[in-house]
């Protein structure tokens, strides 16, 4: 069925005689064939969001309905990859057109040529049903792609080979009700749908990060959900690569939605570099990423994040643990509100569209540990966080409020923190994690029974410090009493030696949580030992100028494998402290 432009306004496209038409069908718009979708039906016209350049384009021109929503491509062939906002592979298209994307033009999504090497697991006679796993392909050398039966298909195998295939040559046969049915390994499946699964599930171990002030104190469940708002600068893209790099999860899907190109290069650059700190393999072995820079298209930022997120779901779905990258959303988001209002519609606060809450929830409600669905009851966890960029850092914009009334996890970055150089910028006295309680149990069962009380004590000290400090801004330092100085001092070694964390540094970039639980202590301990050894009449000039205090800065660079150092350090700390003790005695 063909229609024909009657208005173009911008990425809107507005087409009559589109009779036969459904919400979110992909069209093909003009004889330069540009990807578009349907946003609006009226009567016959269809407004029409264009994924590529609009400029050219004027009434009369055709458009053709494909009668399909916007899909992505699943298959192996996805690890390694970079894709545009709509699954365009990036390197296809430079290899065929050059460094610049040409309006119109058409690749496949994965390659269909490369054969790869199929694993059977399931037997002829076995019964399946959608999701469950019939076999794999080694995809890269720490990835194993699970090649799973197609949602809604059910039945017995008739056949099943393994060998060399390509993603769409029939490696199974399954006899079902309504007949036999070829399964291939490249699935379909349409981006603002969520995959199904059996059950949803309670987050209930931290995803770690390696990340002391996110560990330690705003920890995320696998599967939970968090947000970074923060102003420009204030390092949110260097958190979230952190995270990309380091956390805890088997697969990374991260998306650059309307990001600089030269940030979206950082992560081109930097990924095959990096090692995976398991395997040591290059970190891209288990990453998707997905460009979609301030300079391409509006439209596509909108569908980037659905692309990005159905990925990570195919992979949540084979039992993996995926941690999904959304840098930023508020980029999204402006584009939800040109679209809007080109198609002229209320605006909300701050031109934004009144659904842009229900939007923000639709997507991260798409996080969650789940069991999967398929016979074998195997669970996976998506784990979402998206970086907001308020403008001039206001956190009461739409956006950002939006996006905290849903996600359980909120990392405030601070731009007071980021121009005194302490990074990550995470301001300790505004973040929160609502997912704490939750956790109090893996972290006694795993790290240390009181690992919750030492949290709660090191958070006392950095409050305290707080109010502290306000004091002395109006009275003066000589107001405090000697035992308020102490807890300036320690507050003063949690934020400079625990809190700050250099990315760059070989080391200090990733801190396990047992090394962390160290660190934490032995701060602690010199609090606890110092506050001691005052009420014998210690000089507190004495206790603040301790030859163990460079020894405790300088804990961040021991050895994940060297932690018996920790106990060297702590007797020594002891030793030290006694001997302040006038006469001797405490």
């Amino acid at each position: 069925m063909e229609g024909r432009i009657v208005k173009v306004s911008g990425p809107l496209v507005i087409a009559e005689g589109m009779n036969d038409a459904k919400m979110y069908d992909v069209v093909r718009v003009s004889d330069k064939r540009l990807i578009g979708e349907i946003i609006e039906i009226r009567g016959d016209k269809a407004s029409i969001q264009v994924y590529e350049e609009t400029s050219g384009l004027g009434p009369g021109e055709p458009v053709v309905t494909t009668n399909e929503p916007l899909s992505v491509e699943l298959a192996p062939g996805l690890i390694e990859s970079i894709f545009d906002g709509i699954q365009r592979p990036l390197d296809v298209i430079r290899n065929k057109v050059g460094d610049h994307i040409t309006r119109g033009i058409e690749v496949d999504k994965l390659d269909r040529n490369k054969k790869w090497g199929f694993k059977a697991t399931a037997k002829v006679g076995d019964k399946v049903i959608g999701g469950d796993v019939i076999g794999s392909v080694k995809e890269t050398s720490i990835v194993e792609h699970k090649i799973m039966i197609p949602h809604g298909v059910e039945g017995e195998i008739i056949e099943i080979n393994s060998g060399d295939f390509t993603i769409t040559e029939t490696i199974a046969k399954i006899n079902t009700k309504n007949g036999v049915v070829e399964v291939i390994m490249l699935q379909k499946w349409p981006v603002r749908k969520g995959r199904p699964y059996k059950q949803k599930l309670a987050p209930n171990m931290p995803m770690i990060t390696g990340q002391r002030i996110i560990d330690t104190f705003f920890p995320v469940a696998k599967g939970g959900t968090a947000c970074i708002p923060g102003p420009f600068g204030s390092g949110k893209t260097v958190v979230q690569h952190q995270l990309a790099k380091w956390a805890e999860a088997e697969i990374v899907v991260y998306i650059g939605c309307g990001e600089r190109g030269n940030e979206m290069t950082d992560v081109l650059m930097e990924f095959p570099e990096l090692k995976d700190p398991k395997t040591g393999e290059p970190l891209m072995k288990r990453t998707v990423l997905i460009a979609n820079t301030s300079d391409m298209p509006v439209a596509a930022r909108e569908a980037s994040i659905y692309t990005g997120i159905t990925i990570a779901e195919y992979f949540r779905d084979m039992g993996y643990s995926v941690a999904l990258m959304a840098d930023s959303t508020s980029r999204w988001a402006e584009a939800l509100r040109e679209m809007s209002g080109r198609l002229e519609e209320m605006p909300g606060e701050e031109g934004y569209p009144a659904y842009l809450g229900s939007k923000a929830a639709e997507f991260y409600e798409r996080a969650g540990k789940v069991i999967c669905s398929g016979s074998e009851n195997k669970e996976g966890e998506l784990t979402a966080v998206g970086a907001v960029s308020p403008p001039g850092g206001d956190l009461s914009e739409p956006v950002t409020q939006a996006t905290l009334r849903i996600v359980k996890v909120f990392w405030g970055l601070d731009s007071a923190l980021a121009y005194r150089r302490h990074f990550p910028a995470i301001n300790w006295l505004q973040s929160y994690s609502l997912y704490l309680d939750t956790l109090k149990d893996w972290f006694a069962e795993e790290v240390s029974l009181d690992w919750e009380e030492q949290r709660k004590e090191a958070m006392k000290i950095l409050q305290e410090e707080s109010e502290l400090e306000e004091i002395v801004r109006l009275v003066g330092i000589d107001a405090l009493s000697i035992k308020d100085r102490l807890t300036l001092e320690s507050a003063k070694t949690l934020r400079e030696d625990y809190l700050h964390q250099n990315a760059f540094h070989e080391i200090d970039t990733f801190t396990s949580i047992k090394k962390q639980h160290r660190m934490l202590k032995l701060i602690l301990m010199f609090n606890e030992e110092g506050q001691k050894v005052l009420e014998t009449g210690a000089l507190f000039k004495d206790i603040s100028n301790l030859p163990i205090r460079e020894k405790i800065a300088k804990s961040k660079l021991i050895l994940e494998n060297d932690l018996q150092e920790f106990d060297l350090i702590e007797a020594e700390l002891k030793d030290q402290m006694a001997s302040l003790v006038p006469n001797g005695g405490m």
